[in-house]
């Protein structure tokens, strides 16, 4: 039996947009132009207030929030949203750090 083999190149981790596009992308744009989605768009969703997202009607949990979005607040969402947001009706929980953080730092590269 022959067992001459190419080495396989070593595997690209993940970045960040395409974390985004395997596990947000289903729900989530990233522009101002695509329909809405089951969630809003999360364009230049760094700095903006919560629950304030043009075109999207938010569940009554959520339109009562008062916070802007930020790194330490999208960690947390990410982490457990009905923690954050106690009614919100987001299902997807990330419990990988390093995960979370590429995602977040995609959404920064969007303001």
């Amino acid at each position: 039996m022959a067992s001459a083999q190419m080495p396989l190149p070593a595997a690209k981790p993940p970045d960040g947009a395409t974390l985004f596009k395997q596990q947000c992308a289903t729900c989530h744009t990233t522009n101002a132009t695509d329909p809405v989605r089951q969630g809003p768009s999360l364009y230049k969703i760094v700095g903006r207030h919560a629950g304030k997202a043009d075109g999207f009607k938010y569940s009554a949990a959520f339109a009562k929030t008062d916070f802007v979005w930020d790194d330490a607040r999208l960690d947390a969402w990410l982490t457990n949203p009905q923690e954050v947001i106690p009614g919100a009706v987001m299902a997807y929980r990330q419990a990988k750090p390093e995960t979370r953080a590429m995602i977040i730092a995609y959404l920064k590269e969007l303001n």
